[in-house]
């Protein structure tokens, strides 16, 4: 596995310098001179003195030595990836928007919080479920006035993405930068499942603020709400109800709860996996 690999080369580095410095430390010891010679060339008033300045000289080669094979600055059996969260869940998954369990970030910019709604909207993966929604649409005749066949499916496929990326935009950036609330998500990482899923479901409802405190999330519940509301200008107009509005922005506040659960638990379905490798 390359984790494993990698704690192996660290180890390498890290135990390599202990392992020099002592063969340096022989050559010096056996290119001295013997005490006998400094006896003849310097009298016995000097042995002492030359004596105490070897033992000065052997002393700092301990604390050297020492440090690189204490079991707190390496150790190979720490599982580096537990609570860290991947830019992917599941390899395919964006996973932009999660912060691991104890990791201190910096407050977005509202710079950062449009590009995190971009990198989310145009993601390759964006485009797939996209595809998978209109599909499903489709079949179920969701929208019959929006036809059948290839023409049919391209109008299913340009609604069901921009459904997608406004809700981003509107979740990830316009409102969080209106309300100074952070958009991303940070994992809870400890206690029993049931402690970490009604956090993560709280946290449709609340957030953390661009100053560290917790908020309403109106990023979330307003921003889907406006979602909704933009659909209804390029739905046909037997879908324009205040009945289909109020379903939608249900639907986006689901599909928000579950992503919330699944990057709690990503991190120990991942380990998981490593395991099992």
């Amino acid at each position: 596995m390359p984790a494993f690999k990698s704690a192996a080369v660290v180890l390498f580095l890290l135990l390599s310098p202990g392992l020099v410095r002592p063969q340096t430390a022989v050559l010096e010891k056996q290119s001295a001179p013997a005490p006998e010679q400094q006896t003849q060339q310097s009298g016995s008033g000097e042995v002492s003195t030359s004596s105490s300045d070897a033992g000065n000289q052997s002393k700092p080669e301990i604390p050297v030595i020492a440090p690189s094979l204490h079991p707190s600055r390496v150790d190979p059996k720490t599982d580096t990836s537990e609570g860290k969260q991947t830019k992917r869940m599941f390899g395919v998954i964006p996973n932009f928007a999660a912060v691991s369990t104890h990791t201190e970030v910096l407050p977005l910019t509202t710079r950062g919080k449009f590009w995190l709604a971009t990198q989310d909207s145009v993601d390759y993966s964006s485009f797939v479920w996209a595809g998978m929604q209109a599909g499903q649409s489709m079949a179920l005749k969701s929208y019959p006035e929006l036809g059948h066949g290839a023409a049919g499916y391209s109008r299913y496929y340009w609604r069901a993405f921009a459904d997608q990326a406004s809700g981003s935009y509107f979740t990830e950036a316009i409102v969080p930068a209106l309300t100074h609330e952070d958009p991303r998500y940070y994992t809870l990482g400890h206690g029993g499942f049931f402690r970490r899923a009604r956090y993560a479901l709280s946290r449709v409802v609340l957030t953390r603020t661009d100053s560290g405190g917790t908020s309403f999330n109106f990023s979330e519940i307003l921003g889907n709400g406006m979602e909704a509301g933009l659909a209804n200008l390029y739905y046909p107009p037997q879908e324009r109800s205040l009945h289909n509005t109020a379903v939608n922005w249900a639907s986006q506040l689901e599909a928000a709860s579950l992503n919330n659960l699944v990057r709690e638990f990503w991190p120990d379905i991942r380990r998981k996996f490593h395991r099992q490798e």
